[in-house]
């Protein structure tokens, strides 16, 4: 009689990217944050559009930060896949304590920006895309279509990020136009900051999110059995 051998299933490579991912999200958040502690408006780092302004910003900070870091456990492998009920409590604070109100109160926010009408629609878009994500996303999962699911809240999160990487895009349109204030903007601060404001808010979600659908297309085509 022979015996067939059966040979461990090799270990699952770890991602490179939560690493990273989660050490940029602290240093966004210990940067981000603590003027906003004291609740002092002089602190701001927007200014105020109109009275009550501040206290929808912070409602938007708050709830965002509920859900850059409760999404962030959504989209890491390893917590999904060891920790099944934290994932749903996880989902569930990201939809219901992030997202929704963050957006909500981020859509009073942004459509008042004092940076300009083209950040304003920028931030218009990118709030209603985040609503529309979440809201799906949320809706598939209940439906049990877990692959849906996932690529819905991969979108979602995109979104989600997409306030830290405007960071890195206002310095380096910032340092990249300062040359041209006294030509190109015929010596306007006011249009040098909106369009630096303008530029940074579509580039921060648009070249992300055509990124991950890129991404997400292709990994749909490795799973599509061979003909």
């Amino acid at each position: 009689m022979t015996t067939t051998e059966t040979r461990p299933s090799p270990p699952k490579k770890r991602p490179v990217w939560v690493l990273p991912l989660g050490a940029v999200i602290v240093a966004f958040l210990a940067f981000s944050f603590p003027p906003y502690l004291s609740l002092d408006p002089t602190k701001s780092r927007v200014p105020e559009g109109f009275p009550g302004h501040y206290y929808f910003l912070l409602a938007h900070i708050a709830f965002g930060t509920v859900a850059i870091v409760s999404g962030f456990l959504q989209v890491w492998p390893w917590f999904r896949r060891k920790h099944r009920r934290g994932h749903r409590v996880a989902g569930r604070l990201y939809v219901f304590a992030g997202v929704i109100p963050a957006a909500l109160a981020g859509l009073v926010v942004g459509a008042t920006s004092p940076f300009g009408p083209v950040g304003r629609f920028s931030a218009v878009i990118l709030v209603s895309l985040w609503l529309t994500t979440t809201i799906i996303g949320y809706r598939r999962a209940r439906q049990r279509r877990f692959a849906d699911h996932r690529e819905w809240m991969i979108r979602s999160y995109t979104l989600t990020a997409s306030t830290i990487v405007n960071r890195f895009w206002a310095p380096v349109l910032a340092i990249s136009f300062e040359p041209y204030i006294d030509t190109m903007f015929d010596g306007s601060q006011t249009a040098y900051i909106y369009t630096v404001a303008g530029l940074t808010s579509w580039l921060s979600w648009v070249l992300p999110l055509i990124a991950v659908e890129g991404w997400l297309i292709h990994l749909r085509g490795r799973r599509k059995p061979a003909a």
